[in-house]
């Protein structure tokens, strides 16, 4: 989990240094994909009982924001 959550950001800071739209798109797409294999992780320790349900309620609610910023953000970038 710290790995993907770590790769949220980094590659939304590695994508906005390099100079091609085609680049800084690809970087996007890898930090949304981490929101995803976040998420699942996240749903992994709650079944395994890893998690108290507040905690994974917060962490999902979290992940879906940020996803569908990633998603606005690729939109604006896309259509920019």
């Amino acid at each position: 989990m710290c790995r993907c959550s770590v790769s949220i950001p980094s590659n939304i800071a590695e994508g906005y240094e390099r100079f091609s739209k085609k680049e800084k798109a690809h970087f996007l797409s890898i930090a949304k994909g981490s929101v995803g294999e976040l998420k699942t992780q996240v749903m992994l320790a709650f079944e395994l009982g890893y998690l108290h349900k507040e905690n994974y309620l917060l962490i999902t609610n979290e992940c879906e924001e940020i996803g569908k910023m990633l998603g606005k953000l690729m939109y604006l970038h896309k259509n920019n």
